[in-house]
């Protein structure tokens, strides 16, 4: 029990060939659970690949809507009260977020801005 047995053959010329080990039934399942896990793994790598760049999206999103927020003049905002609304759900949005999350989030903004304010002042020189 829990063996392996070794699988034989017969050759062209009549000799005994001998196989590699055949697994039992546990092995099999154990290597079938490694295989499984190894590819959980791998999904799960995948999957939280996919996540940190929705995340980065996410919070170049955030960063931006906070620099239009911080920009906004609140006397110039349309007397429309469904904008009025949309810019409250925004800003409390902003506010709830963490700290650190609001200054990655800014921190990633900002280094694009600076990018494209260096490429414009090349331009103009």
């Amino acid at each position: 029990m829990g063996g392996s047995k070794h699988g034989m053959g017969i050759g062209k010329k009549g000799e005994v060939l001998s196989h590699a080990p055949i697994p039992d039934n546990s092995t099999r399942l154990a290597m079938t659970i490694h295989a499984l896990n190894n590819q959980e793994v791998r999904l799960l790598r995948d999957e939280i690949e996919l996540l940190m760049a929705e995340r980065q999206r996410l919070l170049q999103v955030a960063g931006a809507a906070a620099v239009l927020v911080a920009n906004l003049d609140s006397d110039n905002l349309p007397a429309d009260q469904d904008t009025i609304d949309a810019a409250e759900v925004l800003a409390e949005s902003l506010n709830e977020l963490s700290e650190e999350t609001l200054k990655e989030a800014l921190d990633i903004v900002r280094a694009e801005v600076d990018a494209g304010t260096r490429q414009d002042a090349a331009a103009q020189h």
